[in-house]
């Protein structure tokens, strides 16, 4: 048993830390493009006069550096090698985003807009999975080129983590001779509709409430008639590109369907694995951060004359953030691990625990950790001077998307219990 990192993959994080100094780095410092970093960073990337929509040239300079990493070779590493990637394993995405996230801010890895130089594509893993050989080439390529961008359109207004009572309605209609269908219903939470060039619309088109089956999902293009952005939802950590939509009679052909009639839901769990995973590694690079940073400041600051570092008020709280993140770091890398072991539909049934173990402990501890770096620092660790406020701002929404950590705990729960997983009728 070897917990090392690789020396090949430890030799792609040195090659990755000189692109950035050699190509990132430098963008990020051009043009005063360090206002989008600093203590200005809310305000530079905020259009508030727009709805409170991203900057068009916050969203420009992040565009700039991936094309920069797409033509070094870094950017689709995660990708299957047919589409321009090198088919980069779970734990070497794990071990890359964390290394970026112990970083701090920076151009290299700016997750408020899921954005980094090694780029993570659930949706490539959905189209592998679920679409036709036409919409592979259409949304997977489009996608990389800029010519596609695909929204996900689960949520509702008075629906979030049971999706399975979504109140939103397709119907059989046909218009021109064309076999279709009629969609009516609201969604929200719809994260970059803004620039989206269609939206994965789930609705159901059979069955009863409650159910998994019979929902399905519609790629449905943006802009379409019918089909309306109501208002931009303000949120703790701006800019928003998050929407509530309304959706009237908006009518697409049956070959918009994604998947499988009525199977939408099985869509929708495809990549949440490897989305989950590879955020709580970014989440505890966050915090490994945080507490650097504090130990750091800790050992320099001299109040009364002592280190502030010998005070036992403050190395407590940061030996325990450090001891829980070193044993989150190794569970991480084991599931990432476990994950490129076992088939991709083995993983929901043996380890999703693992899973949600690692994303919900991970977002809780980055908070906590953010939490505790502006207690050290003191006022300036408050101000937005420091990063710690948009780390905790930034990472506090992911104990409530990418499944609430309720609903994960619950996961852990069901398998632990027997009721789901592994240990299903053991104790019946």
């Amino acid at each position: 048993m070897d917990f090392a990192i690789p020396a090949d993959l430890q030799a792609y994080l040195d090659e990755l830390d000189a692109f950035i100094a050699a190509e990132i780095k430098p963008l990020e410092e051009a043009d005063d493009n360090t206002r989008f970093f600093d203590h200005r960073r809310e305000y530079a990337r905020t259009n508030f006069e727009a709805g409170g929509l991203p900057r068009e040239d916050w969203e420009e300079l992040l565009r700039e550096a991936k094309a920069r990493a797409d033509k070094a070779g870094h950017y689709r590493f995660s990708a299957p090698k047919k589409y321009g990637g090198k088919d980069g394993s779970n734990l070497w995405m794990a071990v890359i985003r964390e290394h970026f996230a112990h970083q701090g801010l920076g151009l290299h890895n700016d997750l408020q807009n899921e954005h980094s130089i090694v780029g993570n594509f659930p949706f490539v893993e959905m189209f592998e999975q679920w679409g036709t050989e036409e919409q592979k080439k259409e949304f997977i390529l489009g996608g990389f080129d800029g010519t596609r961008r695909v929204a996900f359109g689960l949520t509702e207004p008075d629906h979030g983590s049971d999706a399975t009572h979504m109140e939103t309605r397709a119907v059989r209609e046909v218009r021109d001779g064309i076999d279709g269908w009629l969609i009516n219903g609201e969604k929200m939470w719809i994260t970059g509709m803004h620039v989206a060039t269609h939206c994965a619309m789930f609705a159901r088109t059979s069955g009863e409430d409650g159910k998994a089956s019979g929902i399905t999902c519609f790629l449905v293009p943006n802009p379409t008639p019918g089909l309306q952005i109501e208002e931009w939802m303000w949120t703790f950590n701006m800019p928003t590109d998050h929407p509530r939509l309304s959706i009237t009679d908006v009518w697409v052909p049956d070959s918009a369907i994604l998947g499988v009639e009525g199977r939408g839901l099985a869509l929708a769990q495809s990549f949440v694995h490897q989305n989950r995973i590879r955020q709580a590694a970014s989440s505890c690079g966050a915090a490994m951060y945080c507490i650097d940073e504090s130990v750091r400041y800790a050992r320099a600051r001299k109040p009364f004359g002592e280190p502030l570092s010998k005070n036992q008020g403050i190395q407590f709280p940061l030996v325990e953030l450090a001891t829980q993140a070193e044993m989150l770091r190794l569970l991480i890398f084991k599931t990432a691990w476990e994950m490129d072991n076992m088939p991709h539909e083995e993983i929901e049934r043996t380890i999703s625990d693992k899973v949600s173990m690692c994303n919900y402990w991970a977002n809780r501890l980055v908070c906590e950790a953010a939490d505790r770096a502006m207690q050290v620092h003191g006022g300036i660790g408050y101000s937005r001077h420091k990063p710690f406020e948009h780390i905790y701002r930034h990472h506090r929404r992911y104990r409530i998307t990418e499944g609430a950590e309720e609903i994960q705990m619950r996961k852990v729960g069901a398998y632990l219990f027997g009721y789901l997983g592994p240990k299903r009728g053991q104790f019946d």
